[in-house]
């Protein structure tokens, strides 16, 4: 049995240097040299594409360098499950975590790398009465859970004011790491949807160039905002009031093309019928039809075409005229066969004509001021519309199983989108929401954090309600940012003694065995909404994780009289769900009663092909 210790990678978040540079040495070995890169044989590589002049575009400020590294920095944190905030635990595939975002995605990066369809997010917009989180380089975590201890005890979080020495840096220093690492998240064919205004939007551009990269840039999108004092616009003002805001979009990969996007169908023009007769002159495609063959021009579709078209509309006029209009059986049939059928009939007046179907809608500019600030069941003055965001996730989110997130949830009006085109569209698509629990302005819920799951359950409602006929998946799971379950090892002189009583017992009092099971799933890469089945083996609680995928055993105390029932429980288990030899098994190792009971414990279920066995 391998025993893992906390500075094994096994137990660490994803290290994204180490990756680049496995990465890079996949691409050019020959820049390797006994284990450093050799930068003037990567320089001779890379050819003309280096560029070596000390004055380049781009924008620099203070702090940017250690941004770039805050990125690039494991977390020492974990996610701890909530059962009790979450709904239908058991069958959901949405997920509502509550803490840092800087540090829940760095914690995502094994289990979420290019796995993410969507991100939207509407980050603070630095108007200078924004709560801009503060990132410390050293210890983020220990910042962040001092910082929900300020909340808990009233205390006053301070604001980004324009008077500040740093207004732009300390935006940016927030924005950049997050970025950067929401870039390692999406799918290679994924798009991000950026929501923000004129104070920041030509320096998020920069920085969005800079991660994304400008070929993978596809459009500023223009939203209509509302304009809260109305007079203002009548009075002399030092600018025009604003009424619109921007969204920028951007994919993950350079070649990825955008989904067609029409608009509204409350737009859409019914289908009309035009002269069958075209004023071009090919003699081939003069010939009889309702009698009428003409001397000059020509017909609009060869014979056989023009024959079926008639043959269509005859069918219509007998079989489906009573039942249905020409524009309704046409989708009908559209929706059904994949098929635009064609119909040419001869009117009235004698003239030969053929049917124009209905316009799926005008192709969408990057104006969005179409969409109404009114009719939204907004919480917050600067909450987005759910119209806007149910316009983007039905545009971009065109598969089942497709993953929606925001890091910035705000009230949850994300995910509430998720659920109602869900319902609409009949689709599974699931919502990944991250809200820091900062204080809120409603007297009700303490944090916006409590706010979010109150708006996630009764959405849900609302949406099941409207439709009654959906089964669709309106549940959450809660999840919590904390210091990790496993004690660091830090073997100082003043400590030494200490840790080595410590690690005795290396689990933190007062962690569950799910506390453990959820920090293992995103150190090993799995998905956090997976099924998770747990059974009792004489009184041992086992868990299996993604049917079959890891096996883990966190009792405090393994008898060696509970080996031989908890063996053939594994081993039954196992075998029933016929999952191969790829398998993980997890135990407590101080939790063995003894040695031979550890020792009988690996050599039974190494006998039955489970090998891959680990200690904590």
């Amino acid at each position: 049995m391998n025993k893992i210790s906390p500075e094994m990678p096994e137990l660490q978040s994803m290290d994204i240097t180490a990756d680049n540079i496995t990465k890079l040495k996949s691409l050019f070995p020959e820049a390797f040299s006994e284990g450093s890169i050799d930068f003037d044989v990567l320089k001779q590589l890379l050819g003309a594409n280096v560029d070596e002049k000390e004055e380049r575009y781009g924008l620099n400020w203070h702090g940017k360098r250690q941004a770039r590294q805050l990125a690039l920095t494991p977390s020492r944190g974990t996610l701890r499950p909530c059962k009790d905030e979450s709904v239908d635990w058991h069958n959901t595939k949405n997920l509502m975590i509550e803490g840092d975002n800087l540090e829940v995605l760095k914690l995502l990066q094994k289990s979420y790398a290019g796995k993410i369809k969507l991100i939207y997010i509407d980050p603070p917009y630095n108007t200078g009465q924004d709560f801009i989180y503060s990132d410390d380089n050293r210890d983020n975590l220990s910042k962040y859970l001092n910082f929900t201890g300020q909340v808990i005890n009233g205390n006053k979080i301070s604001t980004n004011t324009e008077t500040s020495g740093r207004f732009h840096t300390s935006w940016l220093n927030m924005m950049y790491p997050r970025l950067k690492l929401a870039k390692n998240l999406l799918h290679s064919d994924g798009f991000i949807f950026v929501s923000i205004d004129s104070h920041e939007v030509s320096n998020l551009k920069i920085i969005m160039d800079d991660i994304f990269g400008e070929e993978c840039y596809r459009n500023t999108i223009a939203v209509r905002r509302g304009i809260k004092n109305v007079q203002a616009q009548f009075e002399d003002v030092s600018a025009l009031s604003q009424g619109h805001e921007y969204i920028l979009l951007y994919s993950k990969n350079s070649l990825s093309r955008l989904p067609k996007l029409s608009q509204s169908h409350l737009e859409q023009k019914p289908g009309k019928w035009d002269t069958f007769w075209r004023g071009t002159d090919r003699p081939t495609m003069r010939y009889e039809l309702f009698g009428i063959t003409p001397e000059k021009g020509q017909w609009r579709w060869e014979k056989n075409r023009t024959a079926e078209a008639i043959e269509n509309y005859r069918f219509f006029l007998e079989k489906k005229s009573q039942q249905m209009s020409l524009d309704d059986w046409f989708f009908d049939n559209l929706t059904s066969t994949n098929k635009k059928l064609n119909f040419v009939r001869k009117n009235d007046e004698d003239v030969v004509q053929y049917y124009v179907p209905p316009s799926d809608g005008k192709i969408l500019s990057d104006n969005w001021m179409d969409i109404s600030l009114s009719g939204n069941e907004t919480i917050f003055d600067t909450e987005k519309n759910t119209d806007l965001l149910e316009r983007i996730i039905n545009w971009i989110c065109r598969s089942s199983n497709d993953i929606v997130l925001d890091f910035f949830a705000g009230s949850g009006t994300t995910g509430h989108a998720v659920l109602k085109s869900n319902s609409k569209n009949n689709s599974n698509i699931h919502y990944m929401l991250i809200q820091l629990p900062e204080p809120s302005n409603k007297s009700e819920f303490m944090t916006i954090s409590e706010l979010t799951k109150y708006r996630l359950i009764e959405s849900g409602k609302k949406v099941k309600d409207g439709n009654p006929d959906w089964n669709g998946d309106v549940g959450f799971r809660v999840f919590k940012l904390d210091t990790s379950n496993i004690r660091p090892w830090e073997a100082t002189a003043e400590s030494l003694s200490e840790q080595i009583d410590a690690y005795v017992s290396p689990i933190l009092e007062g962690r569950s065995e799910e506390d453990l099971l959820t920090e293992l799933m995103l150190k090993r890469g799995i998905d956090l909404s997976v099924n998770i089945e747990t059974r009792q083996f004489d009184g041992l609680t086992v868990s299996c994780v993604d049917g079959g995928k890891l096996f883990t055993c966190f009792a405090k105390q393994i008898p060696a009289s509970s080996v031989e029932e908890l063996t053939k429980g594994i081993i039954d288990w196992h075998k029933s769900l016929k999952v191969g030899k790829d398998t993980v098994c997890y135990f407590l190792d101080d939790a063995f009663e003894n040695n031979v009971a550890k020792t009988n414990l690996c050599a039974i279920l190494e006998q039955h092909g489970l090998t891959n066995l680990h200690s904590l």
